[in-house]
């Protein structure tokens, strides 16, 4: 079982898992720096729709950015069509909601416990370990559903 396991592990953290880490934060630098654009020059911070339409268009638009790099340059999946699109897509979505479940459960759980460190109060704890969390967790959901699902390869 430890050998089939190594096997694994070594086929999973492969070049491919470190091209998707790669592309993760290019396009996170691609997004953020569309948010800090649309905040800050363009002045969308002045209106109270600004900084949730500069957040979203930042998720757009880093998402396209790895749509494209993981396809092309990660996975190198040839499919044509609308398929892909709509595999990544969902993939996105779910691993969204997979995120903010686990994150929630975090944060309560973190509440409960009464859990603090680096002199934050428990709810600024909480907050910041619920993110972190769900971070990581969105990553490998992601990479996985990209890689075995929105990508994967034919045989």
């Amino acid at each position: 079982m430890g050998n089939k396991l190594g096997g694994f592990l070594k086929n999973f953290f492969d070049i491919k898992f470190w091209k998707f880490i790669l592309v993760g934060i290019l396009n996170t630098l691609i997004g953020e720096g569309v948010v800090l654009l649309l905040t800050n020059p363009v002045g969308w911070k002045n209106y109270s729709w600004g900084p949730g339409a500069a957040a979203f268009a930042g998720i757009v638009v880093g998402s396209i950015v790895s749509f494209f790099l993981n396809k092309y340059f990660t996975f190198k999946n040839k499919e044509k069509g609308i398929g892909p699109v709509l595999k990544f897509t969902l993939n996105i979505v779910v691993c969204m909601l997979i995120r903010v479940a686990v994150a929630t459960g975090v944060s309560a759980l973190s509440k409960a416990m009464g859990w603090s460190m680096f002199g934050m109060d428990v709810v600024t704890f909480a907050g910041n370990l619920s993110w972190a969390v769900g971070a990581c967790v969105f990553v490998a959901c992601n990479y996985a559903g990209q890689r075995f699902f929105a990508f994967k390869e034919k045989k």
